[in-house]
C-alpha cells in the first residue's frame, strides 16, 4: 500500500515541484489548492485534492484523521504581504494550525515537514562566512520573521516528528520572480542595486523536492537544515550564466540604492490601488541588497547524503529551457 503525503501549497512553484518528486517516489498525493486557485497545470497529475481552513485546528484534526495520511509537507506561504500582521497569519499562525492539528490528531502521522526560508535566519554581515543550521535568527524582512515565528511555534509542540528545511533562492521551472530577471537580461539590460558585492547562494528546484521527498522515510526528527547547492556566488554570476545561455550582450547599470527603494515606495503604492504588491517592494530589498546569503550545508549532506545534481550553470541551463519550450521566453 502507497504511503500517503498531504502537500500544502500545491499550487505554488515549489509545490509543483514536490508534488513531481512525491509521484516519482510512489507516494499517494493529497494536493491542498484552495478553491479560488488556478490548478491547470497540476491537471495531469494523478493526485487527490483537499481545501483546508487553516483557521480551525479542529477542522484540519478531522482531516487527518479521516484521510490518515503518512507525512505532511507544508510548503503553503505567502512571500508577499502589505504588512507583517498578514505574513505572519499565514506563514506562522496557520502553520502552528496545522501542527497543533497533527500533533493532537488521534491519526498519528511519522513527519511533519516545514518549508522555511534562509530568510528566517537572515543574512550575514561579513564575507567569507556561512550561515549554519543552528545559527542566531537576525531576519530583516517581515517574510523572514514571519518564517522565524513558525519555526518557533513549531519547536514549542510536544509530539511532532518535525524536519524543518530553510531553503535559499530557489530557481528552476515556473518560477517567476527570478524569471523577471532573465527576461530583463533577455532585453539587453544587466541591473544591480548599487556597486557593493555580494555572496550568494541559490538551490534548483528539483534538487530541494528530492531531498523534501527522500527526509519522509528518514528516521531524523527534530532538526533543521539549510539548503543550497552548495557553492557560494558572487552577483554578476547568475546573470553571467543567463547571458550565456541566451547568446545576450547587456548593458550593466548600477542603480543607486536610494533610487530603487523610492521606485519600489511608488510601485507599492500604484500597486495598492489594484490591492497588489510588486515582486520589487521596500520590504524585499533589504534582502536583495544583503552582503552575505552563503549557507553550510554540511549536515544535510552527512545526515541524508545530500548531494545537489543542479550547479547554477546547469540548471539555469534547464530553466530557461524550459521557458523557451513552454513560450515563457
Amino acid at each position: 500500500m502507497k504511503k500517503r503525503v498531504l502537500i500544502t501549497g500545491a499550487t505554488g512553484f515549489v509545490g509543483y515541484h514536490l508534488i513531481k518528486s512525491a509521484l516519482a517516489n510512489d507516494l499517494e498525493v493529497y494536493a491542498n489548492v484552495r478553491q479560488s486557485a488556478n490548478a491547470a497545470h497540476l491537471k495531469d497529475f494523478p493526485i487527490n485534492y483537499v481545501d483546508l481552513d487553516f483557521s480551525s485546528i479542529y477542522q484540519l484534526k478531522e482531516n487527518i484523521e479521516e484521510k490518515k495520511y503518512d507525512y505532511i509537507v507544508h510548503a503553503a506561504a505567502v512571500t508577499k504581504a502589505k504588512k507583517l500582521y498578514d505574513y505572519n497569519q499565514v506563514n506562522a499562525i496557520y502553520t502552528r494550525n496545522l501542527a497543533l492539528a497533527a500533533s493532537k490528531s488521534a491519526h498519528s502521522i511519522k513527519k511533519f515537514v516545514f518549508i522555511s526560508s534562509l530568510a528566517a535566519l537572515g543574512p550575514l554581515t561579513q564575507k567569507n562566512e556561512k550561515l549554519t543550521d543552528n545559527g542566531g535568527s537576525n531576519p530583516v524582512t517581515n517574510y523572514g520573521i514571519s518564517k522565524a515565528l513558525a519555526e518557533t511555534y513549531l519547536a514549542q509542540i510536544p509530539n511532532l516528528p518535525l524536519i524543518t528545511f530553510r531553503p535559499t533562492a530557489v530557481y528552476g521551472p515556473r518560477e517567476k520572480d527570478i524569471f523577471i530577471l532573465i527576461k530583463t537580461i533577455k532585453a539587453g539590460l544587466e541591473l544591480y542595486i548599487g556597486k557593493q558585492e555580494q555572496e550568494l547562494s541559490f538551490v534548483y528546484a528539483t534538487d530541494l523536492a528530492n531531498i523534501i521527498i527522500k527526509a519522509l522515510a528518514s528516521d531524523v526528527v527534530g532538526k533543521s537544515y539549510n539548503i543550497s547547492d552548495g557553492a557560494v556566488y558572487s552577483r554578476s554570476a547568475l546573470a553571467s550564466h543567463v547571458r550565456k545561455a541566451l547568446n545576450k550582450k547587456t548593458l550593466t547599470v548600477n542603480v543607486p540604492l536610494q533610487m530603487i527603494k523610492g521606485l519600489a515606495w511608488s510601485m507599492e503604492r500604484l500597486y495598492g490601488v489594484f490591492n497588489k504588491i510588486p515582486a520589487l517592494n521596500v520590504d524585499k530589498i533589504k534582502e536583495l541588497t544583503a552582503l552575505n546569503w552563503g549557507c553550510d550545508i554540511k549536515n544535510i549532506q552527512n545526515d541524508f547524503g545530500f548531494v545537489p545534481q543542479f550547479g547554477l550553470e546547469q540548471g539555469l541551463n534547464e530553466t530557461i529551457n524550459w521557458y523557451r519550450k513552454n513560450n515563457w521566453l
